[in-house]
């Protein structure tokens, strides 16, 4: 049957799927442990009626902040046919962040996986008034575990299987489903409102997009608390896509190759990762090896779709295949038929090289507030722009308001925030368009493309706006820069702050003998940063006179979600980093500085 409420896909998995041995699958004791279909809803059903036994009731909010994992999947489907509310939270926010959703949204519940995130957050649903306990996902001694409301399920299930069964039928498709923060980079965290059918009606469009089967699996390590991948995943469970659960961002090489997925979704920051360590072997590579390695990355790179390079081109390709890229497929399982990324700019060269390489690398669009798609390319249609985020998903429609901004509209779009209806009549206009906040075009009125976020841009004294992410997508390019900040509003010119890639920095540094005790030495380094200099000043040529980059400063630190530079989705968190880094910020545009 359709499903209308997101629970029925947890009965349309039940009776298409029921045999099937590898729902989820997760890693333990370095075995991967599968979770059979008829363990997945017997498990969501038992919670649904523990939670009943509790004394929750519909419309009761719980809030989870766990890792990804099976447990995760029964407790969601348990809160949305018990007629519950879902509050997942990112694990990485600041105990700020955290004391602020969980007194806005008023939990019930809460539930975490281990035992770092409950001692974190101990104190702080402490000073919840609504918090009546907390549960863990992990075996953690004194502390309440989620199988106590599976036994209690279990123990009460006669008693509440017409209960349940009331409720199930209660639950309408415009019913409010969860409740979804945003990752807080400038103010407060907002609530975005998303009811059943927005979000089963971008699992609707997703499936005209793409096209998988119950014969194939997916390696998950996207907070699974973020649309993109909670969404993505009701997909593949509409289509028995077996789900496995990376172990965590440091172990994802090592899980592709096991796990051998046909399809994962991905962030660029990620891509971005997997593409320098490639890189960084054939940099160790040796005579002929490495000529034969470069020529092919160089080849890949001026990869076009529609068979644009020519005949010549596909045979040179073929021979690359053969000699270099097979080793590409291999690192990422072997049996990838599509990638799928989003939550930032891809640099388009990433997608022209894994696409030469014979790794199906799409990029699309959303955003939180629209379940998330609003846009994605199409690779079974051949409906697919490199620089661009593809056509408009099926059901959405899409304008470009007078001051560039990207608006959409749609049965995807949220309700609205939770608490804000001020700021929810900011961002939904009457007639339910939606100001996304971010700058965009479409090409040939079908292709549509990002150019920055509308609140992102900043203006030069000169007048001159300026998109910072292009910027920093270009300097992101280089081996010795990890991560980069373009800053400047009000000033003369753009500066930028460089977190470098200290990996490859150390290696340039023991090649010409550069010496330094520690990171905070090394950046200050008259060589380092003479060498960065010259890095700029040949990324530059690539850029306007007015976007060029006219200072720049080192940091000694990485820039991590754990240390609050970087939203969970990897985004640059820039308030943050502009409160900082302000004394050097405030170093670089004062009078006398003589430059970098």
């Amino acid at each position: 049957m359709e499903a209308t409420r997101i629970f029925d896909l947890l009965e349309n998995y039940n009776d298409m799927f029921k045999a099937k041995p590898d729902a989820f699958a997760y890693k333990a004791n370095d075995n991967w442990v599968q979770v059979s279909s008829e363990e997945y809803v017997g498990n969501a059903n038992l919670l649904s009626f523990g939670l009943l036994a509790l004394g929750l009731k519909p419309g009761d909010k719980i809030a989870t902040v766990s890792n990804n994992r099976p447990e995760w999947n029964y407790l969601d489907m348990a809160m949305c046919q018990a007629g519950m509310v879902h509050v997942p939270v990112y694990p990485t926010i600041s105990d700020a962040d955290f004391a602020y959703v969980l007194n806005h949204c008023e939990p019930k519940l809460l539930v975490v996986s281990d035992r770092q995130i409950y001692e974190k957050l101990k104190p702080i649903a402490a000073g919840v008034n609504s918090i009546i306990d907390i549960y863990t996902f992990n075996d953690i001694s004194g502390t309440r575990n989620w199988k106590e409301i599976l036994a209690l399920g279990s123990e009460n299930e006669t008693l509440k299987k017409n209960e349940l069964e009331a409720i199930k039928k209660s639950v309408k498709t415009d019913d409010l489903a969860t409740i979804i923060y945003t990752s807080g980079t400038t103010g407060n965290p907002k609530g975005a409102m998303l009811s059943h059918k927005n979000i089963l009606e971008n699992v609707k469009g997703i499936s005209r997009v793409f096209n998988f089967n119950d014969k194939q699996r997916t390696l998950s390590f996207l907070p699974v608390s973020h649309i993109f991948e909670r969404t993505i995943d009701y997909y593949f469970q509409s289509k028995g896509v077996s789900i496995y659960y990376a172990e965590n961002l440091g172990t994802i090489a090592a899980n592709l190759k096991e796990v051998k997925p046909h399809v994962f979704i991905a962030v660029p920051r990620v891509l971005e990762s997997v593409y320098d360590k490639i890189i960084g072997k054939g940099k160790d590579l040796s005579g002929i090896k490495k000529q034969l390695f470069f020529w092919a990355v160089n080849l890949g790179l001026r990869y076009e779709f529609h068979n644009k390079n020519g005949w010549f081109y596909h045979l040179k390709l073929k021979v690359a295949d053969k000699l270099i890229f097979t080793k590409w497929r291999e690192a990422v399982g072997g049996n990838v038929e599509i990638i799928v990324t989003g939550g930032a700019a891809l640099q388009p060269r990433l997608m022209r090289v894994f696409n030469a390489a014979g790794i199906p690398l799409v990029e699309g669009y959303g955003m939180t507030e629209t379940a998330p798609v609003i846009a994605a390319n199409n690779y079974d249609t051949g409906e697919i722009m490199i620089g661009t985020v593809g056509p408009v998903l099926p059901g959405m429609e899409v304008k470009i308001s007078g001051d560039g901004e990207i608006m959409a509209k749609g049965p995807c779009v949220m309700m609205g925030y939770y608490r804000e209806p001020e700021l929810t009549h900011e961002t939904i206009e009457a007639d339910g368009w939606l100001h996304t906040g971010d700058i965009g075009t479409l090409i040939d009125n079908k292709y549509l493309k990002i150019t920055d976020r509308k609140k992102e841009m900043f203006k030069l004294s000169s007048g001159k706006y300026i998109a910072p992410q292009p910027i920093e997508n270009i300097f992101k390019e280089s081996f010795f820069i990890e991560q980069a900040f373009v800053f400047g509003e009000n000033q003369k010119f753009a500066s930028a702050l460089i977190s470098p890639n200290f990996q490859f920095l150390h290696n340039w540094c023991s090649k010409h003998d550069v010496k330094y005790r520690d990171n905070f030495e090394l950046i200050q380094i008259q060589q380092v940063i003479q060498r960065y200099q010259k890095e700029i000043n040949e990324l530059n040529k690539r850029l306007g006179q007015t976007e060029q980059i006219k200072r720049f400063r080192l940091v000694h630190e990485e820039w991590t979600t754990a240390t609050g530079e970087l939203s969970p989705t990897l985004k640059l968190k820039r308030r943050f980093l502009m409160e900082k880094y302000k004394p050097i910020i405030n170093e670089i545009f004062s009078v006398d500085n003589g430059g970098a």
